[in-house]
């Protein structure tokens, strides 16, 4: 069965190193994988992934010996499943506002006794070719990763709740919303949106807990080529 590259390399403590897309391309993944990356995310909340594109984006994944991981668009259980159903094996879940959030978040990401996962039997689930239910269900459940992100005002009211919830295992910023809910909209790099994190990150620490990247490092695929492009301009017109 399938490992999580991030959850066994988090397990040795070693970092992990992803390539993030925005956009659903079967090559850059298959480019990712021989790169040397550990994992590839899809942003599915911004980015036009749809079940059936996921679905061969993660064989893909798989081929190239990369953990598929993805932003859901919003942390419905029945959105969630879509993605676990694909063969997802990170979940990163937007604007967990709240110890329910939190709750919601984590429940829909594993099977019970851990969560509230539902069973169905598609690739993610190899088709329900497997020796053992119990088995699949055990490993699958140690095998995702959920990571929420933690990008509104209010958290900062609400984070204790938030760090007590179980099957959470990672935190993650998001600038970029955390100025719009402050009414800072465009700044992302604001004193303000920045003492955000810096408390934020203090407090998942002094938890016992670990931000994101603590243990992950991503680059954005659409960075990547416009960064190689630029530079090979410019070296061209040097």
């Amino acid at each position: 069965m399938r490992l999580n590259n991030v959850v066994t390399n988090m397990r040795s403590g070693k970092m992990s190193y992803g390539c993030n897309l925005s956009f659903p391309s079967s090559t850059l993944v298959e480019l990712a994988g021989r790169a040397g990356f550990d994992f590839v995310t899809f942003d599915s909340e911004h980015g036009p992934f749809t079940p059936d594109l996921l679905d061969d984006l993660c064989r893909f994944a798989d081929m190239a010996g990369l953990t598929p991981m993805a932003r859901v668009p919003n942390i419905e259980s029945s959105t969630i499943l879509r993605f676990l159903d694909r063969g997802i094996m990170g979940i990163t879940g937007p604007h967990v506002t709240s110890g329910e959030r939190a709750r919601q978040l984590a429940d829909a990401c594993r099977y019970v006794p851990r969560g509230l996962r539902s069973f169905g039997s598609g690739r993610g689930a190899y088709f329900g070719d497997f020796e053992s239910g119990p088995e699949y269900m055990e490993h699958t459940n140690d095998n995702v990763l959920v990571i929420a992100q933690l990008e509104d005002i209010e958290v900062l009211d609400n984070l204790d709740d938030i760090l007590a919830v179980d099957g959470i295992d990672l935190f993650a910023s998001g600038a970029q919303d955390i100025a719009q809910s402050m009414g800072l909209q465009g700044q992302p790099n604001h004193q303000r949106v920045q003492e955000f994190e810096a408390e934020v990150r203090e407090r998942v620490h002094a938890a016992g807990r670990k931000m994101a990247d603590d243990v992950m490092a991503s680059a954005r695929a659409a960075n990547l080529f416009l960064d190689g492009a630029r530079s090979f301009l410019a070296s061209q017109n040097a």
